[in-house]
C-alpha cells in the first residue's frame, strides 16, 4: 500500500505549460551552446562571449591538441605501411620530411635590428605553449625561433571572428624563421609541444607589425 497521494488534476501542468517549459530549455540549451561549448570545446567563438570569458583560448588548444594526435596516429600509420611494403635490401639514406608551409609564410630571413620582441620559456617532457600577436588583416611579422636541449612539434596558425587558419606545421624542428602575414584580423602565432623525454627552451624573436603578444599556457 502506497503512502503518496496521487496530485489531482488541477495540480498536474497544463499543455500550455509544459510547451513553454519546453521552449525555454531548449534557448537555454542553445545560448549555452554558442556562448560556452562552441569556444571552450572548438574555439568558435561567434558571439564574443567565449573570449571575454576566456573560453576561445581553451577551445583553441584543444582543437590543436586533437589535430596533432591525429597528424601523429597518421604519420605512424604511414611509416608502418613504408616499412611493411619496402623489400629486404640495403637501407638507403632519407632526407627528413620538411615541415608544411602555406603561402602566407615565407622563408625571408629577418635583419637583427628588426626585432621588436623575445620570449624564452621551458617545456618539459610533453607539455606544449602558446604565443600569439594581435594583429590586423595584412599586417606582416617577421621571427625567429630556436630550441635549445632538443627539437619540438609546432603549428603555426590564427584565430579571431570565427574563423581559423594554419599557415605552418612541423615535427621534431629545433628552428624556424620568416614572416608571417596576417589573414585577417585576429590572433596569429605560434604552439610548439616537446615530445621528447627532456626539458627543452624555446627562444622566440619577433619583429614588424603587430598591436600585442602574450603567451596562452
Amino acid at each position: 500500500m502506497y503512502n503518496s497521494e496521487t496530485p489531482s488534476r488541477a495540480e498536474l501542468p497544463t499543455s500550455r505549460q509544459l510547451l513553454r517549459s519546453t521552449a525555454i530549455a531548449a534557448v537555454s540549451a542553445a545560448v549555452l551552446l554558442v556562448a560556452v561549448v562552441l569556444p571552450a570545446e572548438y574555439g568558435i567563438d561567434p558571439t564574443g562571449a567565449g573570449r571575454i570569458l576566456g573560453l576561445t583560448d581553451m577551445g583553441v588548444i584543444k582543437t590543436r591538441l586533437a589535430q596533432e594526435a591525429r597528424d601523429e596516429a597518421a604519420t605512424s600509420d604511414s611509416r608502418a605501411m613504408s616499412t611493411a611494403e619496402t623489400p629486404t635490401a640495403e637501407p638507403a639514406a632519407s632526407a627528413a620530411p620538411a615541415p608544411e608551409r602555406a603561402t602566407a609564410v615565407s622563408t625571408a630571413v629577418p635583419a637583427a635590428s628588426a626585432w621588436r620582441d623575445e620570449i624564452s620559456f621551458t617545456l618539459h617532457p610533453g607539455e606544449g605553449t602558446e604565443i600569439k600577436l594581435s594583429m590586423q588583416a595584412g599586417e606582416k611579422v617577421t621571427y625567429a625561433w630556436t630550441v635549445e636541449g632538443g627539437v619540438v612539434n609546432y603549428d603555426t596558425h590564427g584565430d579571431g571572428g570565427g574563423r581559423s587558419i594554419s599557415y605552418e606545421k612541423g615535427r621534431a624542428v629545433a628552428s624556424d624563421e620568416g614572416e608571417l602575414v596576417a589573414a585577417f584580423t585576429g590572433n596569429h602565432g605560434w604552439f610548439w609541444r616537446n615530445r621528447g623525454q627532456a626539458d627543452v627552451t624555446v627562444l622566440l624573436r619577433t619583429g614588424g607589425t603587430y598591436e600585442g603578444i602574450k603567451r596562452v599556457k
